[in-house]
């Protein structure tokens, strides 16, 4: 590869670091280059439709009351991506080679093309539910205007510096998180808050859809940091 080449991939490389809004991913938390930190829970579904009209009711009540009950903003996030089957094609053929029974062999090869037919005419694809909970330092009313807007000063930077101010803009996401999941708690659904591994994962898989299929992630425990 030529300097020049050299030189535009480079350039491709830190010109998307700069519109990244994402400053750091650390103890389950996403921290904004605005200083600005989000926690992110992953959310179950439930039928709406298969309840009856009566439990029906009582869910969207309780989501109502969950929602008026809020002191802060939300954000739902539903992902819905194409499924990847090959790998369990893979693993049935092996199954099927390996049959002895010379009936559920002929069955599993069967079922295998069967839904080869089937994903050659449709897409089979998976949802998956977020709730984004962020806190912003400038909404805390508790702090006089003056001393929340110096938090905001260059605030990646400063809470790389000072693990007080990320101690304590955790600390208000923790009861932010809390009041989430019993408010979902009743209306039947049930969150679990994302990991800093499960993190890294989510937004590698959004930001690189198409990658993300054939080049997963090293787990945090196996990457070497240079200090």
């Amino acid at each position: 590869m030529t300097n020049k080449g050299k030189l535009a991939r480079s350039k491709i490389g830190k010109s998307t670091q700069k519109y990244l809004d994402i400053a750091e991913i650390k103890e389950n938390t996403v921290i904004m280059r605005d200083g600005t930190m989000r926690v992110v829970l992953m959310v179950s579904s439930i039928n709406f439709y298969l309840k009856s009209e009566e439990e029906q009711d009582a869910i969207i009540s309780s989501y109502v009351s969950f929602l008026n009950n809020l002191t802060f903003p939300l954000q739902v996030v539903i992902q819905s991506r194409e499924m990847n089957i090959e790998e369990y094609l893979n693993r049935m053929k092996e199954k099927a080679h390996e049959q002895t029974n010379e009936l559920l062999k002929m069955h599993t090869n069967e079922n295998i093309s069967f839904i080869q037919e089937f994903i050659s005419d449709s897409k089979i694809m998976s949802k998956k539910f977020y709730i984004v909970v962020p806190y912003n330092p400038l909404s805390d009313k508790q702090k006089k205007f003056f001393s929340r807007f110096l938090e905001t000063l260059k605030p990646a930077r400063l809470i790389k510096m000072k693990e007080k101010y990320f101690i304590r803009r955790r600390r208000e996401l923790t009861r932010r998180l809390d009041t989430v999941v019993s408010g979902l708690s009743s209306v039947g659904l049930h969150a679990v808050e994302l990991d800093t591994q499960s993190l890294i994962e989510l937004y590698y898989n959004s930001y690189n859809p198409r990658v993300s299929a054939n080049e997963k992630l090293t787990e945090i425990k196996d990457l070497r940091i240079n200090k």
